[in-house]
């Protein structure tokens, strides 16, 4: 049986745009997301125990999500609103670059958080989330069955 973890090496990360090794980029993007989705980070997990059946006021969650050429930790379909939880590695302008670049290309917005927020402040976190799903001006569950497809 083949080695989940091989798929590292030949598949973009989440903050890897358009990289990879050979074949179709959605396919590989979607193998890593598969990846990412099976073993995600302890603050992944705690924020995904939050949003998972549309627990917070009825709005539905994806987790790594393939949108364009990029992996999204969590995203809001009807919202168009990705999640990312960060680490210390980030780099704050690359991803500030990165996400206007989704907003230009998916009218897709992000909202960050640091993974020291998630663990020790899920509630403020949370409330956050809240505010931004409600400035988008959508309703939590979509009326048509392919909501918010991208």
């Amino acid at each position: 049986m083949p080695d989940t973890a091989s798929n590292d090496s030949i598949a973009p990360s989440s903050g890897e745009e358009g990289v990879g090794g050979g074949g179709d980029l959605r396919d590989i993007l979607r193998a890593r997301a598969t990846v990412m989705r099976n073993n995600p980070t302890e603050p992944e997990n705690r924020l995904w125990q939050a949003l998972k059946g549309k627990q917070l006021q009825h709005w539905k969650f994806r987790r790594q999500q393939v949108i364009g050429q990029r992996i999204v930790d969590f995203y809001c379909p009807s919202a168009k609103l990705a999640v990312e939880v960060d680490g210390e590695t980030h780099n704050p302008e690359t991803d500030q670059a990165r996400d206007a670049r989704l907003f230009r290309e998916r009218c897709v917005r992000v909202i960050r958080f640091a993974n020291e927020d998630v663990m020790r402040n899920l509630d403020g976190v949370l409330m956050q989330l809240l505010e931004a799903l409600h400035a988008s001006n959508h309703p939590p569950t979509p009326s048509f069955s392919k909501e918010g497809e991208v």
